[in-house]
């Protein structure tokens, strides 16, 4: 009788330092600890953070680090403490990491576990691979619905939850506001697709790229402005009483934080989305007197449960973000296309395993 050969490697796309990744034969992560499962990937996606990563924006990532923390995947195994999920279960994987007992996951601030957060493809190896480790399974999984558009639920993991907590929930948008996102990228998008969920009279989307400001018309913009066209600001300036009630930053470069603080008008709030790898100029001593309201913030995923109930009911549809599809071990060719968004005309790339 012969012995089953257990795999012990597979294949990782690894960060090597800035500029720099390889997809290669890594070893296969296995269960570390009772609260871990191990998940097969089924389909992942690239995020911008990830971009980021790779032009040295986030020097926290170790070079050897296998990168991604977005997917679905089948459980391959649990550890003995895993009470919700079993080998066979597909799953959402969360792109935070989240104990649930310490004292920041008792305030729902997720993002700051005192042992999770954002981990995966940061500090310990991520989804982009044909295997990842999953630690604190039960809390940071989401069961699939039967039945549902696998490549929808991916934008589940990090993109629509960001969008929504970190832009609408935290720019507090309103019936009949009138709020403006800066960025049409993947980002930008999930918050105009859920800032809609709260009834704004009207959205600005601003952005470069034509092909974008298209595809948001589409997806509920109001209005578009091409900012590489016209001035965005006196643009919006002339077309409302005086500016903006919710502005939201969703790139992370100083000339669109900048846009977000001219156009918000008294009482307003300024919400900033995109990850900045430098500091920006704060006009303080303009935006003092009109009472305005910045924030900023590393998503949570407390509200990905009731966004997977309006995906399932079809009263979002993530799903047309979806420009490119590749398979997995094509991975080094889906960055260089969605590192070329705008000549490629990409927004969000699948990858399946």
């Amino acid at each position: 009788m012969s012995a089953t050969t257990v795999k012990t490697t597979m294949k990782g796309l690894v960060y090597n330092g800035p500029g720099k990744i390889e997809w290669k034969e890594v070893p296969k992560p296995g269960i570390d600890k009772p609260t871990d499962a191990l998940v097969k990937i089924i389909k992942t996606t690239i995020c911008g953070t990830d971009l980021g990563i790779l032009h040295g924006k986030t020097p926290s990532v170790k070079p050897g680090t296998t990168l991604g923390h977005e997917g679905i995947g089948v459980i391959e195994e649990v550890g003995t403490s895993v009470r919700k999920f079993k080998k066979g279960d597909h799953v959402i994987i969360s792109c935070i990491t989240a104990d649930g007992s310490c004292e920041y996951c008792k305030k729902q601030l997720y993002s700051h576990c005192e042992d999770g957060g954002w981990i995966l493809g940061h500090l310990i190896n991520g989804t982009q691979a044909e295997y990842v480790r999953i630690p604190h399974a039960d809390n940071s999984l989401h069961a699939v619905p039967k039945g549902m558009d696998q490549e929808a639920l991916v934008m589940l993991s990090d993109i629509l939850p960001t969008g929504h907590e970190i832009g609408v929930i935290n720019g507090r948008v309103k019936p009949g506001d009138t709020i403006a996102i800066v960025g049409a990228g993947p980002i930008g998008m999930s918050a105009l697709l859920t800032a809609q969920f709260y009834s704004p009279a009207k959205i600005y989307m601003i952005d470069l790229d034509e092909n974008r400001l298209k595809l948001a018309k589409k997806l509920g913009a109001t209005h578009t402005i091409n900012s590489g066209e016209e001035d965005a600001v006196k643009k919006i300036m002339s077309e409302t009483k005086d500016g903006v009630d919710v502005a939201m930053e969703a790139v992370g470069i100083p000339a669109t934080f900048d846009i977000c603080q001219h156009i918000v008008r008294p009482g307003g709030h300024v919400a900033n989305i995109g990850v900045f790898g430098h500091s920006v100029d704060l006009q303080i001593q303009d935006l003092w007197i009109r009472n305005i309201t910045i924030t900023t913030g590393l998503v949570n995923t407390n509200t990905t449960p009731m966004l997977l109930k309006t995906v399932e009911s079809g009263k979002i549809k993530p799903e047309e973000l979806i420009t490119h599809r590749f398979k997995l071990d094509e991975i080094l060719k889906a960055y260089e296309v969605f590192g070329n968004a705008s000549k490629e005309k990409a927004m969000k790339v699948i990858l399946t395993n």
